[in-house]
């Protein structure tokens, strides 16, 4: 692929300062959710049995350049310790006297934890001064922090332009996934797209409609489809400004050969809420007084055959309401199957984006799947076909 794993390169005596994403959510100073915290481990440990002295850089919150002090790495260095049941030494800055003082404090097998990159007005700007500041502390560069590689920022981009470098290992997982999803797949492949809106998949859509075999649309944005094909939805979420897009899409779809799926049936109420009263009626049958809130059983049925076709499968965004029950039916059935055939051996399933993980956790399917992305925007930019900055600088 390319870019170096920490198997390619000397860690031995060296100081390795590595790009993690730790931006966990906290609550009265405590952190709530530790899943970013525990993916890191892997690379932290290894770079110890490897001789290598780990120093995590990154950030926290939007403190926009500036020291806020709630936003300190400090409150997270506890969960960090109790995850790799090391010691970690916390420094009070990411450059400096500071962080070269906590990093000479560090015995072996001690971590060091550096002060939010975004404290500095540099980072964000990708100042090559920042940049060069962090240089100076280490031997290594390593990037663990796929999720913040879409961000051209100081310890993300310009500071793997300075150093000998390597991915580390959830980057080396994540990067593998994706390529196997898109960059060299094994077909036919399937991608689900669902969400609310057109305007914000716009470029995601006309990027897979290229490079998919089958592209199934959900959500309010299967709404606008079908008002594109002329299709009455009621008072259903849908960007009626966008029918002309939508149409355009379409007809790329049909000059690279990608067979679009939208909904055949669908589930509809009178209120948005959960356990409204519903009825499912056929796509083109939605009352004038409902809203389309779920895909329906007929539907759903349709996928999952071409599911057991495709070979490798792709998903970003809920079919329906799952937030709602009943209307979170379609996506738990599908990711269900989904589950079913990648448990077979016979589909790789890579998955990502925010409500995606949320719904497939709903599902219960998520720990079948071959490979969630917890990255939400990175994820999203690179199903965009869109350069990511933080990986373009592993292979420069």
């Amino acid at each position: 692929m390319g870019w170096k794993t920490l198997d390619d390169i000397a860690l031995a005596g060296t100081v390795v300062l590595t790009r993690v994403d730790i931006n966990v959510p906290m609550e009265a100073g405590r952190v709530t959710d530790t899943t970013r915290i525990d993916k890191i481990v892997p690379t932290v440990e290894d770079i110890i049995a490897r001789g290598g002295k780990p120093v995590l850089l990154a950030h926290f919150d939007r403190p926009k350049g500036k020291v806020v002090p709630e936003m300190s790495l400090g409150h997270i260095a506890p969960a960090l310790e109790a995850a790799l049941g090391r010691k970690v030494v916390f420094g009070s800055d990411c450059v400096g006297e500071a962080a070269k003082t906590a990093i000479a404090a560090a015995g072996p097998g001690d971590v060091v934890l550096l002060e939010n990159t975004r404290f500095h007005a540099g980072e964000e700007k990708n100042d090559p001064a920042l940049a060069a500041q962090m240089a100076e502390l280490g031997d290594v560069y390593v990037n663990d922090a796929f999720s913040a590689a879409h961000r051209a920022h100081a310890s993300t981009e310009g500071l793997a332009r300075l150093l000998p470098k390597a991915a580390g290992r959830l980057m080396e997982a994540e990067l593998k996934a994706l390529d196997a999803a898109l960059g060299s797949p094994r077909r036919p492949v399937m991608a689900v797209v669902g969400g609310a809106k057109v305007s914000t998949k716009l470029e995601l859509l006309g990027n897979l409609v290229a490079k998919v075999d089958h592209l199934a649309i959900g959500g309010g944005m299967a709404n606008t489809f079908l008002v594109a094909e002329g299709i009455e939805v009621g008072k259903s979420l849908a960007e009626r400004d966008m029918a002309d897009t939508a149409r355009a899409i379409l007809a790329k779809a049909k000059e690279t050969g990608c067979k679009i799926h939208l909904p055949v049936d669908v589930v509809v109420a009178r209120e948005f809420k959960a356990n409204a009263p519903s009825q499912i009626v056929s796509a083109s049958g939605c009352p004038a007084d409902a809203m389309i809130l779920d895909a329906g059983p007929e539907t759903v049925s349709r996928l999952k055959n071409v599911m057991a076709q495709c070979e490798t499968l792709i998903w970003n965004g809920p079919l329906g309401a799952f937030e709602l029950t009943p209307f979170d039916a379609a996506t738990v059935a599908a990711a269900k199957e989904a589950a079913r055939l990648t448990r077979a051996g016979s589909l790789i399933s890579v998955a990502g984006g925010g409500d995606t993980v949320a719904a497939l956790n709903q599902a219960g399917a998520a720990a079948d799947f071959t490979f969630i992305s917890t990255a939400g925007g990175a994820f999203l930019e690179w199903m965009e076909g869109k350069e990511l900055p933080g990986v373009a600088a592993l292979l420069a």
